[in-house]
């Protein structure tokens, strides 16, 4: 940060997939192909694995090096094949951020790989953003607050002055560690199971604004 610049009161923190990009139905239908091809024997695989990055999930689940391999290869096929949507209301909410002074950051467990076809699918979304936090940041994967605390001091705040916008129950536990105000969306997993897990729960950004980010912070 230059010293001309004023640094922000406020930043606003999103998890990737199942809160900006409408793609976990897609990622639950790729990971059940992946554990139908390789079984784990975990129960609700595709679940369980939500919200970790690929390093975690290869690491306790697939301890066999050629397995890894073809899982990889397996999940990166799909991957290019995905067609990426914002969810509703995001673009316009980003961008009243951005008109408020609020810089917006992404802390994400996808690797740097795929957040490169993302941005050719999705021209200008990386624009909107003053720090992306990918999981070749970061040591430790969700629920660890690593990866949040990290794009809180990027963007030159304390995590307490941050809202974290998350949809797993490993994301929104990193963004309590993390000491944000966690707003959970309802994307991935019924309402309901997210009560008293978040300061709000939210269906998409329609009508969210600048001023509720703060003064849920401030709450």
């Amino acid at each position: 940060m230059k010293p001309t610049e004023t640094r922000p009161s406020y930043g606003a923190l999103f998890d990737l997939d199942g809160v900006l990009i409408d793609s976990e139905t897609e990622y639950t239908r790729i990971w059940g192909e992946i554990d139908a091809r390789f079984p784990t024997g975990v129960e609700n695989f595709p679940l369980v694995i939500k919200g970790t990055t690929l390093p975690h999930i290869l690491d306790t689940y697939y301890p066999d090096e050629e397995m890894r391999s073809l899982v990889v290869e397996m999940l990166r096929s799909c991957e290019q094949a995905m067609e990426y949507r914002p969810i509703e209301g995001g673009i316009e909410f980003l961008d009243s951020l951005a008109e408020a002074g609020i810089p917006a950051a992404i802390v994400t467990s996808s690797n740097d790989e795929k957040m490169a076809h993302l941005y050719e699918c999705l021209p200008g979304f990386r624009e909107r953003f003053a720090t992306i936090v990918t999981a070749c940041d970061v040591k430790n994967s969700k629920p660890d607050p690593e990866g949040y605390r990290l794009a809180a001091s990027r963007l030159g705040l304390q995590p307490e002055r941050c809202c974290v916008f998350e949809d797993s129950f490993s994301g929104l536990e990193a963004g309590r560690r993390a000491g944000g105000a966690v707003i959970a969306l309802a994307t991935t997993n019924p309402r309901h199971t997210l009560e008293g897990l978040a300061h709000r729960i939210i269906d998409n950004f329609c009508g969210m604004t600048a001023e509720m980010i703060r003064r849920i912070i401030d709450n």
